[in-house]
């Protein structure tokens, strides 16, 4: 931005910069609405006529304004981040899983915020939506959540593991939706990695059976997932040797025979779209019994146009959308600002107890759902 206003005029570089100030200023001047909004009970705004689909929408103008890190971390100084907390608690499936999101956006790759959240004892709710919700999309979204929140969070980390949080995932795997599935073995893979010492805990709780079974799945990200954890597993092998699961070696032998099979009679056109996992297959088979696949054995292993080196296949599940531009700032960084304002649901009308004046928003065609970004 410097280097932009270097070249405006003084008449002009004041105009922007006066400019910049009233965006930044609208915007908290909106998210102090909204929170107001989230600090009434559920009952008065029932009672106001507020419905759950007028709370989504308001919530996902937030999650637009929080995308800043910077109005992340004023979000919780104008008291906004604890009655977003309690939305996790709501009756409505709906808007759990909606506070979920938004708290994932609020924490991923903002240190500040994680902390913030720590204190005010968030990860608790995301563990109990995680675990117990009946609703799939708030399990998910939970799950999502508490994966942005213990990211390169020590602390975070550790609350997890003390809370059972391996257990939790081994229960997500048996779960019969692909999406939870992928976002729990994506979430044990990045563990693993940042703890190589929890291999032996996962092995223990009977992880590798549970992924070999998955990594036979019809979805081909929840295999590749499944794959990437049993190679974790097998690179970091506790006892002194190098590769092997013990008695499920029989079964993962003909696990990754049968998908070479599958993958060698693939016609070539289609080879690229399992890139990855035939990188994969071949390094689980090399890491447990110390030989070339016959992937390698038939060259299909590296074809002409893949690249040489296997593909870090990981890192792409946990990078925030917005967030990895924080080298350039400059790219849509205030894209929130230049969006259509959603109606608040806050203006004249009857006074409650709590000085909070509500009113029915006439806002009927905001989209409600998932529109933020796409999951793994």
């Amino acid at each position: 931005m410097s280097s932009f206003l270097y070249f405006l005029s003084e008449e002009d570089r004041k105009w922007f910069m006066e400019a910049m100030q009233s965006q930044t200023l609208d915007v908290i001047k909106r998210m102090k609405e909204i929170t107001l909004v989230m600090q009434t009970p559920e009952q008065v705004l029932e009672e106001q006529g507020v419905t759950a689909s007028d709370i989504e929408d308001m919530l996902d103008e937030l999650q637009e304004h929080v995308e800043s890190i910077d109005m992340a971390n004023d979000l919780n100084s104008i008291g906004g981040l604890v009655p977003l907390l309690g939305y996790l608690k709501n009756s409505h499936a709906n808007i759990r899983a909606k506070a979920a999101d938004v708290v994932t956006t609020v924490v991923q790759n903002n240190p500040k915020s994680q902390q913030l959240v720590m204190e005010a004892n968030g990860l608790e709710p995301l563990l109990s939506n995680f675990t117990s919700d009946e609703d799939i999309t708030a399990r998910t979204k939970a799950l999502g959540a508490i994966s942005s929140l213990i990211m390169h969070n020590k602390p975070g980390i550790a609350a997890f593991r003390l809370a059972n949080g391996y257990g939790a995932l081994r229960d997500a795997l048996s779960s019969e939706n692909a999406r939870f599935q992928r976002k729990a073995l994506n979430l044990i893979h990045y563990l693993l990695r940042e703890t190589q010492s929890d291999c032996n805990i996962v092995t223990e709780l009977g992880f590798p059976r549970i992924m070999m079974h998955l990594a036979s799945s019809e979805d081909s990200e929840v295999r590749e997932a499944a794959l990437r954890g049993l190679l974790e597993l097998a690179k970091d092998r506790t006892d002194g040797t190098q590769g092997g699961f013990g008695e499920e070696d029989e079964k993962l032998k003909q696990i990754l025979q049968d998908r070479m099979n599958g993958i060698s009679a693939m016609p070539m056109e289609d080879l690229g779209a399992v890139k990855d996992e035939r990188q994969l297959v071949d390094s689980l088979w090399n890491a447990c019994f110390d030989e070339p696949s016959s992937l390698r054995e038939k060259g299909l292993l590296v074809l002409p146009g893949d690249d040489a080196l296997p593909p870090d296949v990981a890192s792409g599940h946990f990078e925030p959308p917005l967030r990895a531009w924080a080298a350039n700032p400059e790219v849509g960084r205030n894209a929130s600002t230049e969006k259509k304002e959603t109606p608040l649901l806050l203006g004249p009308g009857p006074s409650t107890e709590n000085g909070a004046r509500l009113q029915v928003s006439s806002n009927g065609d905001a989209d409600a759902g998932d529109h933020h970004r796409s999951d793994s």
